[in-house]
């Protein structure tokens, strides 16, 4: 196995095209299981932690720019207050020891469906940032999943950074496991709700190929609101507003759960996290 250690984002990017097979790791806390479980033995790894810049975020046209390399510890301690619904996540993610390692960035990686960042960032509308010698591009996060642990990166990109904007209204994130953190999704549910907008954003984990959204449940809900009085949803519209989310995930039975199990929780949660949000 080869390994690699850039020392500046031009190099890392260098090394990428010259070995678009090298496995990038920060990390390492999905990659490193894999390896010493015998799952898989990549060709190359490329050691990202010595890059400054993926370790940075700010601000860039009313969005947060975070970095890949930024840890899920840092962004409960940091980015908290802003992104209550990734924070929400992040706190489920692993042990502390994991939280300060492991970065939203290589969640993105992975890509995989029971990836706790992964439904806040599609219920923000974020965006990945994807770079390369050639040049720097940034896709919808709802469009950068493809297939199960497979995603729209090319083989000579590295991920950057992710953008997001500012909660601009109440955030929640739920899972169903069998303890709130160390544990891999059963599935989860995470919603936004910007007033000013007047949307609704869902996310759905572990109930299909890819993170989903729900976006059956976002038109419904949205129109069902009410966005000036702010009155009580009523148990009706909770109720269906579940079966809509339900609806829109494609689980399977596995060792953690079958099917309908995941989508009756999914109900569940998309009723709970709705009421938690609006009561806000």
């Amino acid at each position: 196995m080869e390994f690699l250690q850039p020392s500046t984002w031009t190099e890392a990017l260098g090394m990428k095209a010259a070995h678009p097979e090298a496995t990038p790791i920060a990390g390492g806390t999905d990659l490193m299981v894999e390896i010493n479980l015998d799952h898989g033995r990549p060709v190359a790894i490329m050691d990202l932690t010595r890059i400054a810049e993926l370790n940075e975020w700010g601000t860039e046209d009313g969005r947060l720019r975070i970095g890949a390399g930024v840890t899920y510890t840092r962004l409960i301690d940091e980015l908290g207050d802003r992104l209550p619904g990734l924070a929400m996540a992040s706190r489920t993610v692993g042990s502390p020891q994991i939280r300060n390692r492991g970065t939203v960035g290589g969640n993105l990686g992975t890509s995989s469906p029971a990836g706790d960042a992964l439904p806040p960032l599609l219920a923000s509308d974020a965006l990945v940032e994807l770079a390369s010698v050639s040049g720097t591009r940034r896709l919808p996060v709802r469009e950068f999943f493809t297939g199960p642990k497979r995603n729209a990166m090319r083989k000579d990109e590295l991920i950057a950074a992710f953008l997001v904007g500012p909660a601009a209204g109440a955030q929640q994130f739920s899972k169903v496991g069998t303890r709130n953190a160390m544990v891999i999704a059963v599935c989860s549910f995470a919603l936004a709700i910007d007033p000013e907008r007047r949307t609704v954003g869902t996310g759905i984990g572990s109930a299909g190929p890819t993170p989903l959204r729900a976006p059956d449940a976002e038109t419904f809900i949205q129109a069902e609101l009410d966005w000036d009085g702010r009155k009580q949803v009523s148990p009706a519209t909770l109720d269906r507003f579940g079966e809509l989310v339900a609806a829109a995930a494609r689980p399977i039975d596995d060792i953690r759960g079958t099917a309908d199990y995941r989508r009756h929780a999914l109900a569940v949660l998309a009723r709970r996290c709705l009421a938690w949000a609006w009561a806000a």
